[in-house]
């Protein structure tokens, strides 16, 4: 871990900021939304300049390994910025975050009030594959882990434009660069099967990924810094999840909503009506021991 630092954006100093991480599609953002709307709290969401540094560290760990505290800065300065308030402070926000917020199109912002802001965090997509980098720069922070069933994340990912972007060659680094936490390629073997993989097995990868990147992330940090929460006890009580989240943070936390949260409980799951045999056969192939060890079969 880094050294101590004092971090002061608006003239207040970065105390135990908190970061919402999971694979795509798993809650996390729910978990976002509801921190940005809770008092105190000032909660990113695909910040600019927050996810220029997580996709240059996420998907290309060589960057800060061996590098220490120059990355931990990168991080840093990242963040500092991306959580300046100012008039116009929202004007380049994401549409998440501008929604989060409950923003209208022609407002500007400030999004929150700086009277009363005593915390920070952010959930912006993909932030878990830059987590060890994201803690070395904040040993204080506290780390919100939404789970969700891979097969359910890969369900959602196969109709996400933008995620499954990630998978055309020219995006993908994995033979340049690797182990690639960001693919969830963490051997040789990944490595050679990659390119024969299915875009359902490419999805479970990454959620694979995901889980493990987390499990090793706990090992590092105090018990009270990292809370683990599942997306289906969210959907079926968020009222709960507000009481765990309120707890761990020390902050009353509004109750976070999913789309699944007003779904019928007789409704199969996304993964049993919308993957086929095949893809659920992938998705077991690559990620099948993660999902016995989480519950999920």
């Amino acid at each position: 871990m880094s050294s101590r630092h004092i971090l002061i954006v608006n003239a207040r100093k970065v105390t135990q900021p908190v970061f919402v991480i999971g694979a795509p599609h798993s809650g996390a953002e729910a978990v976002g939304r509801a921190l940005k709307i809770s008092p105190g709290f000032h909660v990113t969401i695909g910040q600019h300049t927050v996810l220029q540094a997580v996709y240059a560290f996420a998907r290309r760990p060589s960057m800060y390994s061996g590098r220490g505290e120059a990355a931990a800065a990168v991080i840093r300065d990242a963040f500092a910025q991306g959580w300046q308030v100012h008039p116009t402070s929202c004007l380049e926000c994401t549409p998440q975050c501008r929604s989060a917020a409950g923003l209208r199109r022609e407002e500007v912002g400030p999004c929150v009030e700086q009277r009363g802001l005593s915390r920070f965090g952010d959930a912006s997509p993909d932030l878990t594959y830059c987590a060890e980098a994201l803690v070395a720069a904040f040993p204080d922070a506290q780390i919100v882990q939404v789970v969700r069933d891979g097969r359910d994340t890969v369900a959602d990912m196969l109709k996400d434009q933008i995620a499954m972007s990630w998978f055309r060659p020219s995006m993908a680094n994995v033979d340049v660069e690797y182990p690639n936490p960001f693919y969830g390629v963490e051997d040789e073997t990944d490595r050679l099967t990659w390119p024969d993989l299915s875009p359902a097995g490419k999805c479970a990868l990454r959620w694979r990924g995901a889980i493990r990147l987390a499990a090793r992330l706990r090992k590092t940090m105090l018990e009270d810094q990292l809370k683990t929460l599942r997306y289906e006890d969210m959907a079926k009580n968020p009222g709960g999840t507000a009481t765990a989240l309120t707890s761990f943070t020390g902050v009353t936390v509004a109750a976070p909503t999913t789309p699944d949260h007003r779904r019928p409980k007789n409704e199969p799951s996304a993964w049993r009506r919308e993957l086929t045999l095949s893809q659920v056969a992938d998705v077991e192939k690559v990620a099948g021991e993660e999902l016995r060890r989480l519950g999920y079969c």
